[in-house]
């Protein structure tokens, strides 16, 4: 029964960020105020501090406790602000929850749509759910149309150190 609430969990979770975003979105509210309620959405539901090591990859073996913690406070800083002004500009967002798969204790695999508008496709976003403490659960990563964004951040962040001789600064 543990995995039945688990996944409850999961698309419950989901479809309440997506509800509680869309909603933000289609209200009349400035932009700059969206920007603001999504940050917070961003901060409660993303496990940002996840992401951050994970975009670093073996990078992250070569810093300090000092490097690793400036890097997670730039790195929020620097995803909040990515994430919200990307979203800001979807004022009819309407996410449907299709299905979901428990990959294993620590992560589901929720499947949504985003219903087409008028002026965009149906598009397709999995959205990969760290469930390590389920009462808490986490978003890791979206994957839209198969594409992973937290991969193409790492292999972006990648190739800006390689450029850079390897200096994560």
């Amino acid at each position: 029964f543990s995995n039945i609430s688990l996944a409850n969990t999961s698309s419950d979770f989901i479809n309440k960020i997506s509800t509680e975003a869309s909603d933000i979105l289609s209200s009349s509210e400035t932009k700059e105020s969206k920007i603001l309620k999504l940050i917070e959405i961003g901060k409660k539901s993303v496990d940002i501090e996840g992401l951050a090591f994970y975009t670093l990859g073996k990078h992250r073996k070569n810093l300090s406790d000092a490097e690793k913690k400036e890097y997670k406070n730039i790195f929020n800083e620097y995803f909040l602000k990515s994430f919200s002004s990307r979203l800001v500009e979807y004022n009819e967002a309407k996410i449907v929850v299709i299905s979901e798969e428990i990959k294993n204790e620590k992560y589901t695999i929720v499947n949504t749509k985003l219903l087409a508008t008028s002026k965009r496709p149906e598009v397709a976003i999995d959205w990969r759910v760290y469930t390590k403490d389920p009462n808490r659960p986490l978003i890791r990563d979206l994957i839209i149309e198969g594409l992973s964004l937290a991969r193409t951040q790492k292999e972006e962040f990648n190739s800006i150190i390689i450029n850079n001789d390897g200096d994560v600064n």
